[in-house]
């Protein structure tokens, strides 16, 4: 699959943080990255209360040597009530886990960049703490974070160098219907410019395509897929987490939300990337 993937032209390779269900995300990642020549690898995303800052930011910059600087870290508060309660995890309100991810964050930055870091914070310490070997990439490797609610993305946009604009969850796990509509996105944007403030022009927007569907009539599909995902077919059309058409149109959509949002970085899941392989081609000339 990761060869496949790269043959594609996909970049990069993320894989996902449960416990249910895929792999363990370090060794498919190393896995992933010892298969292939130029795939970048990453998490989408790694759920922090899995795993100290210390230990992410150790297996974290080992992987990046050991991928010769090709990953990717991706983070969130983590959201699935139904992973904390099998494993004994407590599940905290989000205001709390969004704290812990905001502690955790700087903190992973300074054990890749700093010797003999100590921290004294609500949730993490750490004394004189090292982390070796060091990442590979300078200053370090790229942070994403994402979500769908005003807090984490305002803290995404302070504190990562990607910002993925989520749907929302529903307490059973599947993207909230009416969070992915345009006007939705747009105010998640709004949201991520004023809390970035300068650094806004160096971040990198990030957004997951749902559904990937080519045909011949994009008309017809954007009815059959209001019916279903219970929006109108104009906001399916208009939802920046579809794409419908010919490769053709899905490549022009595509610039054309990079025009209007500043979206330049799209992830697909796995069953889309056959039927996004040729936009990706007429993208890359």
């Amino acid at each position: 699959k990761c060869r496949r993937a790269e043959a594609l032209g996909s970049a990069p390779l993320a894989v996902a943080d449960h416990f249910p269900r895929g792999l363990g995300p370090f060794a498919a990642l190393a896995t992933a990255a010892a298969a292939t020549d130029r795939i970048r690898v990453g998490a989408f995303v790694f759920a922090n209360d899995f795993r100290h800052p210390a230990v992410l930011a150790k297996e974290a910059a080992t992987l990046d040597l050991l991928s010769d600087g090709r990953l990717e870290v991706g983070i969130g508060a983590g959201w699935l009530r139904a992973e904390y309660e099998a494993t004994g995890i407590p599940f905290d309100r989000a205001g709390v886990r969004i704290e812990r991810l905001a502690e955790a964050i700087p903190l992973i930055k300074r054990l890749w960049t700093e010797d003999n870091v100590t921290a004294q914070g609500r949730f993490y310490q750490a004394t004189d703490l090292t982390i070796a070997p060091r990442p590979v990439q300078a200053p370090h490797p790229p942070v994403m974070v994402g979500g769908g609610g005003q807090r984490v993305l305002s803290l995404a946009a302070r504190h990562a160098e990607i910002v993925a604009l989520n749907p929302r969850a529903t307490p059973v796990g599947t993207p909230d219907r009416r969070d992915i509509t345009a006007e939705a996105t747009a105010r998640k944007l709004a949201w991520v410019r004023e809390a970035a403030g300068a650094r806004f022009p160096d971040l990198e927007l990030n957004i997951i395509a749902l559904r990937v569907v080519t045909t011949a009539d994009r008309a017809a599909t954007a009815h059959q897929l209001a019916q279903e995902l219970g929006l109108t077919p104009d906001e399916v059309l208009a939802s920046p987490h579809v794409l419908l058409g010919s490769a053709e149109e899905m490549a022009e959509t595509l610039r054309q939300r990079r025009d209007r949002y500043g979206i330049s970085y799209v992830t697909v899941t796995e069953d889309g990337l056959e039927s996004f392989a040729p936009v990706m081609e007429r993208l890359a000339t």
